[in-house]
């Protein structure tokens, strides 16, 4: 299965195949020609996969690559350092490539890392989680996280070509499952009300597996269009960002501890509905469908935090411009939309979420 990006000049082909990682050779040489490439992984992903990438390009290529521990705290801008020289070291120049392989840890600081180097090195997405799969590799996002929040440093950087090989899925921990439904589930909320009908129509996560290709399709597909419509994040593209103003903030709280991304959002797309229907800007009973929903795929929907202990790290958030918050809110399931707001959106209330 192709899809491709329509961005102009920026424009790039996402592949979704089984086993496509052992062909990465022959679909990375249709959009670079150059020498060297650099792999960037992480401890888990790097023993699994990094070889057998490696033995298909290294008849055609120099490759070299860098290891990293895995988890949120290794997106942290102090790791920069550390990948440029690695890239230094290895003579990496403006017409090479960096190879991102791994989860939307990974994705985020080797996109990051190939938009900075040199003022900008082709990249590759080769994203080995859920999550990754089927948000964070699309849509040139990148960025590392600061103390004072996540993805404070980053940019927009388009990929050359993504390469999404579901079959990688099967060596996830189970927890790493849920975390990408959680991405999965945002979509079927904001865009695709049949999507969210599918899931709540099956038992678990091993239940849905065998229509997992189309469903990761599925949310390429909506996030493709999103993009191609608003490429620099001004507008439509807003609408992704349901559940994350809470889930960010949460995942900061505990230092990136315990909450992963997908968990973290989870929380914030319930507890965020809650608010907006005891406020009659969501239809009564979404954020109960929602709940439902979390709960067969073993996602939270709460973290027992005061509300206002998270409202401070939401007022630093990049979409707090010029003290006005988009927040993204469901007419109903299927139906997004932004809801223009200010702090005391949140401030109102004194509960624990």
């Amino acid at each position: 299965m192709k899809l491709t990006v329509n961005l102009g000049k920026n424009s790039y082909p996402i592949y979704i195949e089984n086993n496509i990682l052992s062909q990465a050779a022959s679909y990375i040489a249709d959009v670079f020609s150059g020498k060297r490439i650099m792999i960037i992984s992480d401890d888990q992903v790097f023993p699994l996969y990094g070889e057998k990438l490696i033995a298909g390009l290294s008849d055609s290529y120099e490759c070299h690559h860098v290891v990293l521990p895995h988890g949120e705290a290794t997106k942290d801008f102090q790791t920069l350092p550390g990948v440029y020289s690695a890239m230094l070291n290895a003579k990496i120049s403006r017409s090479d490539l960096v190879i991102a392989l791994g989860g939307g840890v990974i994705g985020d600081l080797a996109g990051f890392a190939a938009s900075s180097y040199l003022r900008g090195v082709k990249l590759v997405q080769i994203p080995t989680s859920l999550l990754a799969q089927v948000d964070s590799s699309v849509g040139g996002k990148v960025a590392v996280d600061l103390p004072q929040g996540k993805n404070l440093v980053g940019a927009f950087y388009q990929p050359a070509l993504v390469l999404i090989d579901p079959l990688v899925l099967n060596t996830l921990e189970e927890r790493f499952i849920s975390d990408g439904m959680g991405e999965v589930i945002k979509y079927g909320c904001i865009k695709d009300a049949q999507l969210f009908h599918t899931l709540e129509s099956h038992s678990s996560f091993d239940d849905l597996k065998e229509e997992l290709p189309a469903i990761i399709q599925r949310c390429v597909d909506i996030k493709r269009v999103v993009v191609e419509h608003d490429q620099f994040d001004t507008g439509e593209r807003m609408l992704l960002n349901f559940g994350h103003t809470l889930g960010h903030t949460i995942e900061q709280h505990f230092n990136y501890g315990r909450e992963s991304h997908g968990e973290a959002v989870s929380i914030g797309m319930y507890q965020l509905t809650l608010l907006a229907e005891a406020q009659g800007l969501t239809a009564s009973g979404t954020a109960d469908r929602i709940r439902k929903v979390l709960d067969i795929y073993g996602l939270p929907h709460a973290c027992n935090l005061p509300l206002r202990d998270l409202t401070a790290a939401i007022a630093l958030d990049k979409k707090n411009l010029n003290n006005k918050l988009n927040i993204i809110l469901l007419h109903d399931i299927g139906s997004s939309y932004i809801h223009p707001a200010t702090i005391e959106f949140f401030n109102q209330y004194d509960q624990n979420i």
